[in-house]
């Protein structure tokens, strides 16, 4: 089991810490997609998994998520977190486990999905979420959150034609944090995210491999090049290391990202990255 740099009370106590300073934009990688953001005293969690619900519901399956990093943190012990966001339906990305200990401590808490995926969030969480829609910023404090599309693995639209996966490019103290959530390349992207300019693209290397029997996304590489070609100052690996069969070695994001220049950040799970 991977030991996290942080967790439980020291996590606290760096968040913490953290948030008394107010200085600066601060970010910490939770695990999987999973990440707590926080500026000016008021923090947000994006596609946080904080629980043991998919190992306990594929465990006597085909496909068992054993878990290879220990939990960051209890859930229970995150009433600093305001609002949450899910890129979309799958339960690492929308966990009742995880989101429903933070609004039981925080019942002000905020969840901000896909507008097609609102009934279906309400449903697994038994709160009522805010849709996200693309074109459409929804500020919290100081954050403005503008939704992107995904492809996870083809982008998908409801009959309204919302996206039914998505992004996040989040704004705030003057740094700009994309977040892919699950995704492939699709046509457009580029110059969508060129858009804006971006100081960190947080970004699946998993990989798409068909016999896993799940949805893929990018890999190492395909995470490299994209931040390259977007104009990332910095790029942040994600979606690796929670499940045995669904994992890569950083490794080709790594030496990808040093071939073509980009900066780059490896973080462990529980560190902290300040901007």
């Amino acid at each position: 089991m991977i030991v996290p740099l942080h967790s439980d009370k020291q996590f606290l106590e760096d968040v913490t810490a953290t948030v008394a300073r107010r200085q600066g934009v601060s970010l910490w990688w939770l695990g999987q997609s999973g990440f707590l953001v926080h500026y000016d005293g008021l923090c947000i969690a994006i596609d946080p998994y904080l629980s043991d619900s998919l190992t306990r519901k594929y465990a006597d399956t085909t496909k068992p998520h054993v878990r290879m990093t220990a939990r960051v943190v209890d859930p229970a012990l995150l009433a600093m977190v305001g609002l949450v966001t899910s890129s979309h339906n799958h339960t690492d990305h929308l966990d009742a486990e995880t989101i429903g200990p933070i609004y039981r401590v925080n019942p002000a808490l905020m969840v901000l999905c896909s507008a097609a995926n609102v009934d279906f969030a309400q449903q697994r969480l038994g709160i009522m979420p805010t849709g996200l829609v693309i074109g459409v910023p929804y500020t919290y404090g100081p954050f403005v959150i503008h939704a992107v599309p995904a492809a996870h693995n083809l982008r998908e639209q409801d009959d309204a034609g919302h996206e039914r996966y998505i992004g996040v490019v989040v704004e705030v103290g003057g740094v700009t944090i994309y977040h892919s959530g699950d995704t492939l390349r699709y046509d457009g992207m580029v110059e969508i995210l060129r858009r804006w300019v971006i100081d960190v693209a947080l970004l699946p290397i998993n990989g798409n491999d068909p016999a896993r029997g799940v949805a893929g996304n990018l890999d190492g590489a395909e995470a490299a090049q994209l931040a390259y070609d977007i104009g990332a100052r910095l790029v942040v690996p994600c979606h690796y290391d929670m499940f045995t069969f669904n994992t890569v070695n950083p490794a080709m994001f790594v030496d990808m990202s040093r071939q073509l220049g980009q900066a780059y950040r490896v973080l462990q799970a529980g560190e902290c990255l300040n901007m």
